[in-house]
């Protein structure tokens, strides 16, 4: 409980930092991806059309918990309520998916809010996840509400500082980063418990992976000679990395306290 409140100290601390300190914006040719090909009538079509890995490994996350939900003994959760933080979570990847397909086939602020908004909930969620199998199942599920809601909040207070023309970027930032690092120390000093806890390590690999074919862009794009951009290699990584949490969820039982 003393590293709880360690973190929570630590976690206020960060995002009051980020509030003050001097505003990141957005840069000014953020809409301007590698491969911009047309086919189809589709305009940036891999951009586009790669986001349906998310729809599938979203989809084939929540057809998971539909059938945990009929079982009379859920293996990979020791209380259904678990289930509700993987529901916002796949849910969460699916809305990412039409939402990047609407910002890719039109980039722009407006569209790329309904981008970042599902993006924001969907790892704010997994830290709630993480919370309820490494701290206390209740803390899980109360902090779900309060996660989800700042991520929601880092998205729109970058969208509100866009419009008035000072766009600030401190806050979603840390919001999507800060927790994937607070998952990583809950998951390095806390045990899980369920099995396979283990391999939310690839998951983190795989994000990581993802981020970084996200900045090398144009570099990946003309290494394959225009066959793939680093950005379309964004997505189907993470769109792996959200599978990966889906066979966790397979493979995993619970360990008796």
């Amino acid at each position: 409980m003393r590293q709880l409140f360690i973190l929570c100290g630590l976690s206020i601390a960060v995002v009051v930092a980020a509030l003050l300190l001097p505003p990141l914006s957005q840069p000014v040719d953020y809409h301007q991806f590698a491969d911009q090909r047309n086919f189809f009538g589709i305009p940036n079509f891999s951009n586009v059309v790669s986001n349906l890995a998310f729809l599938l490994s979203g989809g084939m996350g929540l057809v998971y918990l539909f059938h945990v939900c009929r079982m009379p003994v859920p293996k990979a959760f020791h209380n259904r309520m678990e289930c509700l933080p993987y529901g916002v979570l796949f849910l969460s990847v699916m809305a990412a998916a039409l939402g990047s397909m609407a910002y890719h086939w039109m980039p722009d602020n407006a569209t790329l809010l309904w981008d970042r908004l599902p993006i924001a909930v969907a790892i704010t969620a997994l830290l709630a996840a993480t919370l309820g199998e490494r701290v206390n199942p209740i803390v899980g599920l109360w902090s779900l509400p309060i996660l989800t809601g700042l991520g929601i909040s880092s998205v729109s207070y970058w969208y509100l500082t866009e419009q008035h023309g000072a766009g600030n970027l401190n806050f979603y930032i840390v919001v999507q980063f800060y927790s994937i690092v607070l998952i990583i120390l809950l998951s390095l000093y806390n045990p899980s418990r369920y099995t396979h806890a283990k391999h939310i390590y690839q998951v983190i690999a795989l994000y990581a992976v993802a981020k970084s074919a996200e900045l090398l862009d144009m570099q990946i794009y003309n290494l394959t000679n225009q066959f793939i951009s680093g950005h379309t290699l964004k997505h189907l990584v993470a769109a792996l990395a959200v599978y990966w949490i889906v066979r966790i969820l397979h493979k995993r039982v619970f360990l008796s306290e």
